[in-house]
């Protein structure tokens, strides 16, 4: 797809997007304000000044682990690694130097797969912790405690991942339509305290429909969390700006990070929102991305189709979206400036 960024504009400084030169914390929520020494990608640890332009939440596969471990026939890994490489590199093409994978246990992690696709793009992928779950946990963990659960966290960032020396950055966990139940908040709360131990910071997914991005914040703050390492990633799914910036006023960072999956709000409406808090002054505290999947594995292509040909996924969803569109809409309406 083309590339409309107008030239001569210079793209703000927003967190999770920034031009090379400009600082932004690491994994640009870690330490507001604070410049990072050093940043764990799969390649290994970088100095936090060479992150370069930064898109917050993507993944460079999304598949079901049980399948692919059990029933490997069905993926071919050779097209997985191709849309990856593809995704990847046009993303570099607009200057994009790193990439924060949020891609954790039940979304497939690989980190041998990430350390390819960063190596043969070199583009920096910087690799993360935890459990993606609306409810369900195996029985490994029900019958486990959450410090039991924190370990294994505090492990793969400490140590390395899946048998490797590649360590986590960041923390990840989810809550959705079904809400805070009771393994969903173990998930949470074992996150919480591997970030107390570690100091790594959390991306949390939240579903603003279901109101539950001031509740996973309560459990963050009951556990002693500092909510300055804490992103509440979907938050750009409503345009309710009196629940944005509710969570704002606790202290967290948001993700405007869905641009291009217009089943959970369209387009413009995203922009209007984005450009509202940018008018409000809250540049500083969120983040642009497109929570993109080069491979995702949830639907058969025929269903994949009816998305776009219903106008629920944008046809040009990629890692590319907020630099092609929307941040020229923005520049184009006022809402984003050369400051």
């Amino acid at each position: 797809m083309p590339n409309r960024r107008r030239p001569g504009r210079r793209r703000a400084p927003l967190p999770g997007l920034v031009p090379r030169g400009h600082h932004i914390p690491a994994p640009a929520w870690h330490e507001a304000g604070a410049r990072v020494a050093t940043v764990q990608t799969v390649q290994g640890p970088i100095e936090g000044e060479d992150l370069g332009t930064v898109l917050i939440h993507e993944h460079v596969r999304f598949r079901d682990d049980a399948v692919a471990r059990q029933w490997p026939v069905a993926y071919d890994r050779e097209e997985e690694l191709s849309e990856a490489l593809e995704a990847v590199r046009a993303a570099a093409e607009r200057g994009v130097r790193t990439i924060c994978d949020a891609t954790v246990m039940f979304g497939g992690r690989d980190v041998r797969f990430m350390h390819r696709v960063s190596q043969e793009t070199d583009v920096q992928i910087v690799a993360s912790t935890g459990i993606y779950t609306y409810d369900y946990l195996p029985h490994y963990f029900v019958n486990r405690d959450v410090d039991a659960m924190a370990e294994l966290f505090v492990g793969d960032i400490e140590r390395g991942v899946q048998g490797t020396d590649i360590k986590a950055a960041f923390l990840k966990c989810a809550a959705d339509e079904p809400g805070l139940t009771e393994g969903v908040e173990k998930v949470h709360r074992a996150v919480a305290r591997a970030s107390n131990r570690t100091g790594a910071p959390i991306m949390a997914h939240s579903r603003p429909a279901s109101g539950t991005g001031p509740k996973q914040v309560d459990i963050f703050e009951e556990e002693g969390v500092d909510l300055a390492r804490v992103q509440i990633a979907h938050t750009g799914d409503t345009d309710d700006l009196d629940y944005i910036e509710s969570l704002l006023s606790r202290g967290v960072f948001i993700g405007m990070d869905r641009y291009g999956l217009d089943m959970f709000l369209p387009t413009d409406r995203r922009n209007a929102t984005v450009a509202e808090l940018l008018r409000r002054g809250h540049a500083d505290r969120m983040f642009l991305s497109q929570d993109f999947c080069a491979t995702i594995d949830w639907y058969p292509p025929e269903a994949e189709e009816m998305f776009t040909s219903q106008g629920l996924v944008r046809e040009d969803w990629s890692m590319t979206l907020v630099f092609d569109e929307v941040i020229p809409a923005l520049c184009e309406e006022g809402a984003l400036t050369d400051d």
